[in-house]
């Protein structure tokens, strides 16, 4: 089985338990970017509750791989400064902070490509879960397809090239998401739950972060 997936900015929970199961994963390169979705933010927890990081693009021209991240503001500073308010006294903070720092870091040259950024962010976070994903980019657009299995229509499974592709890139979203009864968040330890109760589904930070190697076993 092979997951087609949206490029994520250290995305959600789901994204990355998607990662873990399937035996292979296809990123989508060639989809339009669209606004306010896990392509170019990620959801924290803080004191005053969730909070979305986002990654500011230039808009043209609009297909993902194509699209260059901004350098315009202090984004890598602001997102590194509110990790460190949320998550500076999680229990295993200090642990990961090294290998995260890299990424709110100013660099130098020309902005690197959104697709080529969460890249490097996703080879990051599996080497810290331990896991070791099939990941490949898209060599062409897979419009949204509809099959049927067990007799019941779903659109979020088709074949392609006679492999079993499940697509979720309409299910693992901020707003309005496809059901997807694979994924039922469990609870966990987090830093603010008292103050918030469990808040579901958030970036994979959240899970390192509070529960450090047990993290794989969560997903």
């Amino acid at each position: 089985m092979t997951a087609l997936l949206s490029t994520t900015y250290f995305g959600p929970i789901q994204w990355y338990q998607k990662l873990y199961r399937h035996d292979s994963v296809v990123i989508e390169q060639y989809e339009s970017f669209q606004k306010q979705t896990y392509r170019n933010r990620c959801i924290i927890a803080t004191t005053q509750g969730p909070l979305a990081l986002t990654v500011p693009v230039e808009r043209h021209p609009t297909l993902i791989k194509s699209l260059r991240i901004s350098n315009h503001g202090n984004w890598r500073r602001n997102h590194w400064n509110a990790l460190v308010s949320a998550y500076g006294d999680s229990p295993f903070f200090d642990y990961y902070q090294d290998y995260l720092r890299p990424f709110f870091e100013e660099p130098s040259g020309e902005p690197p490509y959104l697709i080529d950024f969460n890249q490097s962010i996703l080879q990051c976070v599996c080497s810290l879960l331990d896991i070791q994903p099939d990941v490949s980019l898209s060599t062409q657009f897979t419009p949204t397809q509809h099959s049927k299995l067990n007799g019941e229509a779903d659109s979020s499974l088709f074949t392609l090239h006679s492999s079993l592709i499940q697509d979720f890139r309409e299910a693992i979203r901020p707003k309005h998401p496809v059901p997807d009864p694979d994924f039922q968040p469990r609870p966990y330890y987090q830093v603010f739950q008292q103050k918030h109760g469990f808040l579901p589904n958030l970036s994979i930070l959240d899970l390192l972060f509070n529960m450090g190697p047990e993290a794989i076993f969560y997903l």
